[in-house]
């Protein structure tokens, strides 16, 4: 707790972040996966008994980890399971006894909210930044130099990230985890652009399976899109397709079922298999396991023209 004469000295934005930070720093780990600075990140411990949610990409070709808390603590941890394209892993701690953080729902968070960054960046152990929410539901691009792929739905905060604080707290101004903070940038990124995969019961749901199975079995379709506003233009065309927003297309993988599909950035999804699509969380909620080589019949918008395709999910190579 604070003196009461530190107390007085705090504006209320400086107040919530410090009390954010006295609750969140015991939870959010550096996490070292190997040798040098390779696999350096941050984690966040959401059980007692040792359960810790990183990056996927922090983790990528691990079996086991160190994770050290601001305390000094280091407690080995093993990895249980890791999800590419949600870009979530999770690893089992091989001590107990951490300091669980409480996780939050991304679903409640609204553009220009206080949100909290804790992690590692650029080997800084147990760094604060702080900035709000600047936009939600957004896809990503992310390569490894090999191959590219989309993370969807990322919350996009102007709190400071920076290689390490991949796999660390994004948090509101209640101290509740609403989000994995990842380091991974979209090609030709600008300045000022934080994003975090959000924790919401989709996440949670696949946190639960990464612990089960240790990944994520669904269907892939290779693009990224944010929602918007069915243009005006289009309303009255696509009136029977039930609701006026859609999800616009910002990237396609290439050589990936949608682009094999013909769909190409800018155009705009309105409907799936006859499903109104309206966000990125309405697509990712139709691409389970069971549509794997099954055919989806895609509406779609390009300028003024209403067009049909045809796309044909592959597995999600983990």
């Amino acid at each position: 707790m604070l003196a009461v004469d530190e107390a007085a000295a705090l504006d209320a934005y400086s107040a919530a972040v410090v009390a954010v930070a006295d609750r969140l720093l015991p939870s959010v780990a550096s996490l070292q996966v190997g040798a040098g600075s390779r696999g350096g990140g941050s984690a966040v411990a959401i059980s007692a008994d040792g359960l810790l949610v990183t990056s996927a990409h922090v983790v990528r070709g691990a079996r086991t980890g160190t994770a050290t808390f601001v305390d000094g603590r280091e407690v080995t941890a093993d990895v249980v399971g890791s999800d590419p394209l949600s870009d979530l892993a999770v690893l089992r701690g091989r001590q107990g006894d951490l300091h669980a953080a409480e996780l939050g729902d991304a679903q409640q968070l609204r553009v220009g909210q206080l949100v909290v960054a804790i992690g590692n960046p650029l080997g800084f152990g147990g760094s604060v930044s702080a900035g709000v929410v600047s936009a939600l539901g957004r896809s990503l691009a992310a390569g490894d130099g090999r191959r590219r792929r989309i993370v969807d739905d990322v919350i996009q905060t102007d709190a400071a990230l920076h290689p390490g604080n991949s796999g660390g707290a994004l948090a509101d101004s209640r101290g509740r985890v609403v989000g994995i903070n990842t380091a991974v940038a979209g090609f030709g990124a600008g300045q000022g652009l934080g994003l975090a995969v959000p924790i919401n019961p989709h996440t949670t749901e696949l946190i639960g399976e990464l612990l089960a199975n240790g990944r994520v079995q669904r269907a892939y379709i290779g693009l990224g899109g944010g929602s918007r506003a069915v243009p005006s233009t289009l309303v009255a065309r696509v009136a029977r397709i039930g609701h006026r927003a859609a999800v616009e297309v910002t990237s396609v993988v290439d050589g990936g079922p949608a682009d094999l599909a013909g769909i190409r950035p800018g155009d705009i999804l309105l409907a799936v298999d006859a499903r109104p699509i309206g966000t990125i969380s309405e697509l990712q909620r139709l691409l389970g396991a069971d549509r794997i080589g099954v055919a989806l019949a895609v509406e779609f918008a390009r300028g003024n023209d209403v067009r049909r395709t045809t796309i044909v999910p592959e597995p999600l190579d983990p």
